[in-house]
């Protein structure tokens, strides 16, 4: 009789052991999915801001074509960036990002962009990103600069995109 007892003493011990394992498994499983989520959110929110970023980016008035071109919001004057390139040192770490490239959206091949090729190049490295790993994020923009033809200028305009680089 005692043996039985002691038994049943012991399946209840496994029982209850074999359930709180069953539910820390069960726990740890459900955590596990809820960070995930909560790192891809978090990626996501990234990605947003980034995006936002690009868009402040391309209407400050280092980037923004302003009132001497035709289009206002979302337009950059390209002979202000390859000015604003010479001094971009001042401005490295004003939008805390780890990367700026502003790439012209009109061949496979890529010129960049210096003083000696200007305007006949399509990639400029504002912000190299020292960073292998780091995530670029862009949006599209109409790149703009005056030009002159037979003695008349005009707006010359192409269709580019910004490219920020944030890391990990």
């Amino acid at each position: 009789m005692q043996k039985k007892a002691q038994l049943k003493i012991q399946q209840t011990a496994f029982m209850l052991m074999a359930i709180t394992l069953f539910f820390v498994l069960v726990g740890i499983f459900v955590i596990g999915f809820k960070l995930s989520r909560i790192r891809n959110s978090a990626e996501n929110l990234k990605e947003q801001n980034t995006l936002l970023l690009v868009s402040k980016i391309a209407n400050s008035p280092e980037f923004s074509c302003g009132i001497d071109f035709e289009s206002h919001s979302n337009c950059i004057d390209f002979d202000k960036v390859m000015a604003l390139k010479k001094n971009i040192n001042e401005y490295e770490n004003f939008w805390g990002i780890d990367g700026l490239e502003i790439r012209k959206i009109d061949s496979e091949i890529k010129i960049d962009c210096d003083s000696s090729n200007y305007p006949d190049c399509n990639t400029l490295i504002l912000i190299p990103n020292p960073k292998t790993g780091g995530i670029y994020t862009g949006s599209f923009v109409s790149l703009c600069r005056k030009a002159g033809f037979s003695g008349f200028n005009y707006d010359k305009c192409e269709v580019a995109k910004v490219m920020v680089a944030y890391g990990n």
